[in-house]
């Protein structure tokens, strides 16, 4: 059998189609892995906000401030891309705010506190609306058995893309590092970098995938965005009907507050802790994404084979593994083995869980679910950052405790995890469609 085999896809759906949609992961996943993982972040707590006892609890609370507004935003949003059969217009609004908005972090220089704050909380409002967005094209593209290897296909492909942006930043910071510069002129560059990268991939997405929704106009006679709070109230009404969707928005709510904390704070950590230097960071989290792309490829098809709920349950135990590593990792060593295992379980969770939830959508309310979930993992953006910033204020700067206590996500996901019963989640998905609600 093809790795990248037709019979994985819906009819209609071309290979191309499919690769301008992960074209996506790649152009987004420098935003992920440059600003808030591995430049940006340890940036703001070091120059911008000068290494302020309160510098790192205030980088949490910016992300958690651009999470709370999707978790407002989007829901409703994407209803109303359901309704006007608008994501692929709504994804190209959504690429130019978080372009230009990453380009413009390259005028924040130090003490910026407020101006650094701004523009992340715009950009990383605009990248989470985005990446909703497109996961939401997924079930229109697999077909429901191959969920899972047509999400690793868009997550792997993902990492290569942060890898570039890395890659580009890193050979930037080192050749500038040579030559004595200061962070204050590295940084900005890798901010304009990882624009760049971002909006030139964007563009084969638009280029190649299509939008099949059509405009649902019997709603539509309700006048625009009432419509879509409308059609979105009648989802939590009738919640119940979606019972296993919901214990994975739980699920995920939760074990994605332990993966939110690896992505905003994992070079906080190995700076602060360990004393890692900025060029040993971007080392470190370049190995992190080549893993995640190998566990998102490899772990897709065995999660086809396996179940998506077995195959996430065993990422999550992934991941208490990794915490306890990195906990006992008192030098560089340890640390680079919890690396490579948070890298394998990244990607294979965030594939696994993409799929699990495209299987519990109804055809007709893809934008809409997926809003859901975003929603629940943006509120993962929020409890999981803010959590390890205040156990840091309140052990007067103990990473170690706090990366300790991130561990408890994962144990508290995987105990929801089994409430969920993968069959009775599809069958609701499949018999139960709300396409036609009265408004």
């Amino acid at each position: 059998m093809a790795v990248f085999s037709q019979e994985a896809l819906n009819p209609g759906v071309r290979k191309r189609e499919v690769f301008g949609w992960a074209m996506y992961d790649f152009a987004n996943s420098g935003y992920t892995t440059v600003v808030l993982t591995a430049v940006f972040n340890a940036y703001f707590v070091s120059v911008v906000a000068q290494n302020a006892p309160w510098a790192t609890l205030a980088w949490t609370l910016v992300i958690a401030v651009s999470s709370a507004l999707v978790m407002v935003i989007m829901p409703g949003l994407g209803a109303y891309a359901d309704l006007r059969a608008a994501k692929k217009r709504l994804l190209m609004f959504t690429t130019a705010g978080c372009v230009f908005s990453t380009a413009a972090l390259a005028f924040v220089g130090r003490g910026d506190v407020a101006m650094a704050a701004l523009l992340i909380v715009v950009s990383n409002t605009f990248y989470a609306i985005g990446e909703s967005l497109t996961a939401a094209f997924l079930p229109e593209l697999a077909r429901r058995d191959a969920l899972g290897r047509v999400s690793g296909w868009g997550w792997s492909f993902g990492y290569f893309g942060g890898m570039l942006a890395l890659g580009a930043s890193l050979a930037y910071v080192l050749w500038a590092q040579s030559r004595g510069l200061p962070a204050t002129h590295f940084v900005p560059v890798t901010m304009t970098i990882t624009a760049a990268i971002y909006g030139v991939a964007s563009l084969a997405t638009f280029a190649l995938l299509r939008e099949r929704a059509q405009p649902q106009r019997r709603e539509l006679q309700v006048d625009g965005f009432r419509a879509s709070l409308q059609r979105l109230a009648a989802t939590w009404r009738r919640a119940r009907e979606y019972r296993d969707f919901a214990w994975l928005l739980a699920c995920g709510a939760s074990y994605q507050a332990g993966i939110s904390v690896v992505i905003a704070l994992a070079a906080v950590y190995a700076e602060q802790a360990l004393g890692f230097k900025q060029a040993d960071t971007m080392l470190l989290v370049f190995l992190v994404n080549i893993a995640a792309a190998i566990g998102a490829f490899g772990f897709g098809y065995y999660q086809d084979r396996i179940g998506h709920k077995r195959a996430l349950g065993i990422t999550l135990a992934g991941w208490m593994l990794m915490t306890v590593l990195a906990v006992m990792a008192t030098g560089p060593g340890l640390f680079w083995v919890a690396a490579v295992v948070a890298g394998l379980c990244m990607g294979s969770s965030q594939s696994a869980g993409r799929a699990l939830a495209g299987l519990f959508t109804p055809a007709e309310r893809l934008a809409e679910f997926f809003g859901l979930w975003t929603f629940a993992t943006r509120l993962s953006g929020i409890v999981g950052p803010i959590t390890y910033g205040l156990v840091t204020v309140l052990t007067a700067g103990n990473h170690r405790i706090a990366i300790l206590t991130t561990g408890m996500f994962f144990v508290v996901g995987l105990l929801l995890l089994a409430r969920v019963d993968t069959r009775r989640g599809q069958i609701a998905a499949s018999v139960q469609t709300l396409g036609h609600v009265s408004t």
